[in-house]
């Protein structure tokens, strides 16, 4: 069974077509429960999102902050595994119809087996997989089994990321490029400021391939400013934070859906 790439690439393609930036959510499988965490997701797509990632929790992620970590330990005390991730993916995409990716840090998935892993993402209609820590030049199996199964290959690249490794990073992926827009780890700021305006500038030069940002977007405004720029807004460490605010489970969910929207409106420019 073929996964979703084309499905991905047509959504971010619709936005583009609209005049607007396309929405991403970031929420990690298992939290605060597998079942809890699949409604997480379809919640924030019911709000407007128009993607979702889907985190693979680990016990050492190089990328995420202190909200996502805590959520992470949340999922893994709950006994989360690979499949449970499969099953988020397969029923927010059957509930919803939209794109749905996976972000991993790439030891779970060698662990796994690339081929088994691949076959199963797909089999359960994901479109593809976000690697922030695999390098390029040690992606080939993984892109070789990606590409057989129609899954997107996202490569993360930095304000540090010279142009020469942009360009080699971006002829290797597809779907998007995920452009960090700051150094350090994930979780909201307050501004998200010029350098992610300047970096997707410098990755466009090398790529037509949509370029989204993340990490330290939390609301509508900041979604409206990087909208200005980037074909894709990426928001996380906000949408966790909404569910471990909350009160219960049904607030959390409320909480999800509401900054959906927000975000919604900031992308299209209305915030």
């Amino acid at each position: 069974m073929s996964g979703n790439v084309q499905l991905l690439n047509d959504t971010l393609a619709g936005a583009k077509s609209e005049g607007r930036a396309a929405l991403i959510a970031y929420l990690p499988a298992g939290f605060p429960t597998v079942t809890g965490g699949i409604e997480a997701v379809k919640a924030a797509l019911d709000g407007g999102a128009d993607v979702v990632e889907v985190g693979l929790p680990h016990s050492d992620p190089v990328l995420d902050g202190p909200v996502i970590q805590t959520a992470d330990d949340i999922a893994l005390r709950g006994g989360v595994r690979i499949a449970d991730v499969m099953r988020t993916v397969r029923e927010a995409h059957q509930a919803t119809g939209k794109p749905i990716l996976v972000m991993t840090y790439w030891n779970p998935i060698d662990r796994y087996g690339v081929e088994r892993f691949t076959a199963e993402l797909a089999e359960a209609g994901g479109a593809g997989c976000i690697l922030p820590d695999l390098p390029v030049q040690e992606s080939a199996l993984w892109r070789e089994h990606a590409d057989k199964h129609g899954l997107a290959t996202v490569f993360v690249v930095a304000p540090s990321s010279k142009d020469a490794r942009l360009a080699e990073i971006t002829a290797a992926g597809s779907g998007f490029v995920y452009a960090a827009s700051l150094m350090g780890v994930t979780g909201t700021r307050e501004s998200v400021g010029a350098q992610a305006e300047d970096l997707v500038r410098r990755t466009r030069a090398t790529t037509d391939t949509p370029v989204c940002v993340g990490l330290g977007v939390s609301n509508a405004a900041q979604a409206a400013e990087v909208a200005r720029f980037a074909d894709g807004v990426i928001v996380g460490s906000a949408f966790v934070k909404r569910m471990l605010d909350a009160p219960d489970d049904a607030a959390g969910l409320e909480g999800v859906r509401a900054l959906a929207a927000d975000l919604a409106k900031g992308v299209r420019g209305r915030a």
